[in-house]
């Protein structure tokens, strides 16, 4: 049996911009994404922490060092600059292998740059 375990997730990063008129999804900074272990095209949640919203999108890979969180397409629409999320991945896996699996977390500044938990 396989179960659908957390595998990454950045927790607390701030929303610099937001792209309405766009193709969609979710960019960014490639240290934030190296920190979490998540990669472009990758499926990831968006939670809200202002406002409650919860979606499904993907990553697009933005510019390293740039602190870039940028959620783009109809989902600017939920989300505006200023808003803290919370970006999740997960992974499937066999039941005994999740007991031990560890997921990648970080835990960025106020500037959206990693830090370690």
């Amino acid at each position: 049996m396989t179960i659908q375990v957390l595998k990454s997730k950045i927790h607390r990063a701030r929303i610099t911009q937001a792209e309405l008129h766009y193709v969609g999804s979710i960019t960014l900074d490639e240290d934030l994404m190296d920190a979490a272990n998540m990669i472009e095209g990758e499926k990831v949640h968006v939670l809200n922490i202002n406002n409650g919203e919860r979606l499904e999108t993907y990553i697009i890979k933005g510019i390293r060092g740039s602190g870039e969180v940028c959620i783009n397409g109809p989902a600017a629409r939920l989300m505006q600059v200023g808003d803290v999320v919370i970006v999740i991945s997960y992974a499937s896996m066999e039941f005994e292998e999740a007991k031990g699996f560890k997921p990648w977390l970080c835990f960025p500044d106020a500037n959206n740059k990693p830090t370690n938990a």
